[in-house]
């Protein structure tokens, strides 16, 4: 598999093939989102999800993928500290702030910051039309954010640190994306970096995790506690595997913004399983993201 995907970068059927996987992975890190600030506290849930996925991507790192080259342990040292940084601040937000406030901000800020590095990075440029895309596709992100923020929230007093931790997410969102597609195009095969990066991204939160645990005065049920943290384990691989693999195909940039469509899968998550209202002008804003996502594809 390694060979045939390889053989499609920079192909039209390579292009067709990063489109899919970046909608795969905006629909499952929806999924991977709800699942984090879901019912258990978002770092507990953050610990067993990494703690899953380390444990399931080891034995392909050790014994089935290619072993890295040399130059790749500095790219994985960074892309730790910077993933790290990231789950830190996203479970800041989340522990804050309610789902669709919080996720939307976060989302809204990668796909800007996202197009600029990977202009710096890797030498992509967006046609105007795409540039319009991005900015029609924010503006929906962004419009959701301030009406459910000012609708659906009813946390007041922490408001103002869950969208600061929000933002600051979102500039990391911007980071592990461009600075991951580096990664991903330095070895030769692609599911070595992708089965690396899970063990060894997954070996801080669930230490962190445990001592949170020990200072809960109400304890959570370990059952449903690690079925939602193996059922994330799998959405995770798919999800940010998929994104990977499509930023080694394609252009970064485009696979960042059609990834934030993830923002509208959210918010019918949010509906149908948080119980959380959906309005005609929640609809009319998810639409305008779709239709940005749509604009910077028809540009390209």
């Amino acid at each position: 598999m390694s060979a045939w995907l390889t053989s499609l970068e920079g192909t039209e059927a390579g292009h067709d093939l990063a489109l899919v996987l970046a909608l795969l992975a905006a629909i499952l890190h929806a999924v991977f989102g709800a699942l984090q600030k879901g019912r258990h506290d978002p770092w507990l849930t953050r610990g067993v999800i990494d703690a899953f996925y380390a444990t399931i991507a080891a034995p392909f790192a050790l014994f089935v993928v290619p072993w890295p080259e040399p130059h790749m342990w500095p790219i994985f040292a960074t892309a730790w500290v910077i993933h790290i940084v990231y789950k830190t601040l996203q479970a800041m937000a989340y522990t804050r702030g309610s789902y669709t406030v919080v996720y939307p901000v976060v989302r809204g800020m990668g796909p800007f910051f996202t197009v600029i590095g990977a202009y710096l990075l890797f030498g992509e440029v967006f046609a105007p039309l795409q540039w319009l895309g991005v900015a029609v596709l924010l503006c929906g992100i962004f419009g959701l954010a301030l009406y459910n923020y000012l609708k659906l929230h009813d946390n007041r007093g922490q408001l103002g640190a869950a969208m600061g931790f929000a933002v600051m997410t979102g500039c990391m969102v911007a980071a592990y994306t461009t600075y991951d597609a580096y990664g991903i195009r330095a070895t030769a095969d692609p599911f070595t970096f992708l089965a690396w990066f899970f063990m060894i991204d997954g070996l801080v939160m669930p230490f962190v995790a445990a001592l949170r645990w020990r200072s809960l005065a109400v304890r959570p049920e370990m059952g449903p506690l690690m079925l939602r943290g193996f059922s994330g384990a799998i959405v995770a691989f798919f999800s940010f595997g998929a994104v990977m693999l499509a930023t080694r195909l394609d252009k970064v940039g485009e696979a960042a913004v059609l990834r934030e469509t993830s923002t509208v899968f959210a918010a019918l998550i949010g509906w149908v399983f948080l119980k959380e209202t959906v309005g005609p002008r929640r609809l009319g804003l998810m639409a305008l993201i779709a239709a940005g996502a749509v604009i910077v594809e028809m540009g390209g």
